[in-house]
């Protein structure tokens, strides 16, 4: 099977290139070797590779940016996804995933959001990526999956877990919003559940994966510094203090329910979510080993 992955320099394009199946032939490339913007350059990759399945993980994810970025938040999040629709559409039998994000909902609420949820972001990196999924829904039909996924982490690369042992070697203390629950989630999760889809050719439609379990900011971070703790990551625990969404305004408004319903998905990939807290240990344990 040839898989194209695009993103690869991205936290989900790492873990894919780290976790490809025996039998996969895989192209993986950053936005530096294809920017998805760009209708030519997808449909001449595309084209020269002749790709069985493209996993696209590239992605605008600059959130509060994006409010005042919003053309290049349209660009990467719901014309690129488009370009890589185009291109899966000239080669016979070809599949895409796409990454996509909890963001398309409002998060109103208290239970999980499922696949066939109404959407309602309330943002613009929501809206983008809403857009994204459309266009690959609408163009490729059976041919397209799209996997929304929340609160994704490594032990490289730009995301919370890292901001949190950074901020709290630097000062000691956190304060973390309490008010906003979702479900932290190792990218090598994520990683997972697209190779499985990957092999699965009669899969479509919408999927949600995340890590199994549930946690507010708040919980995540203290998780974190009682871990980091132990694995020697921080030489004394930190203060973690919870405030609300309120004492902590952004430019781009956030869900206060992220809680995606895993229960299709898992029955359609036969895969089981691992809880949150054990792949946050690994991570942290890999990031001890150096």
């Amino acid at each position: 099977m040839k898989v194209l992955i695009t993103g690869a320099s991205g936290q989900v394009g790492r873990a894919l290139q780290d976790t490809v199946p025996s039998g996969a032939e895989m192209r993986a490339l950053t936005h530096a070797h294809l920017d998805i913007s760009d209708a030519a350059a997808v449909r001449r990759t595309l084209a020269d590779f002749s790709p069985a399945v493209v996993i696209n993980a590239a992605a605008y994810t600059a959130v509060d940016r994006a409010e005042s970025e919003p053309a290049a938040a349209e660009a990467i999040n719901a014309a690129g996804p488009r370009h890589l629709a185009e291109g899966v559409l000239g080669i016979a039998s070809a599949r895409l995933l796409h990454i996509s994000t909890d963001y398309v909902f409002d998060g109103g609420g208290s239970a999980p959001h499922a696949p066939d949820d109404s959407t309602n972001p309330l943002s613009v990196y929501g809206r983008s990526k809403l857009a994204g999924e459309r266009a690959v829904l609408e163009m490729l039909g059976e041919r397209a999956v799209v996997l929304r996924t929340a609160w994704i982490y490594a032990a490289a690369g730009s995301n919370f877990v890292l901001t949190m042992l950074r901020l709290m070697r630097e000062r000691g203390a956190v304060r973390v919003v309490s008010d906003q629950r979702g479900s932290p989630t190792a990218a090598a999760s994520v990683a997972r559940a697209l190779w499985r889809a990957a092999a699965l050719p009669g899969l479509q439609g919408v999927l949600h994966w995340t890590d199994e379990g549930t946690a507010s900011w708040y919980e995540f971070a203290c998780a974190i510094a009682a871990d980091a703790q132990a694995e020697g990551l921080l030489t004394r625990a930190p203060e973690v203090t919870p405030i609300t969404t309120a004492e902590y305004p952004t430019p781009a408004p956030r869900p206060l329910n992220s809680v995606l319903d895993l229960s299709a998905t898992a029955s359609q990939l036969s895969l089981q979510p691992v809880p949150w807290r054990d792949n946050l240990r690994t991570t942290l344990r890999a990031l001890a080993r150096g």
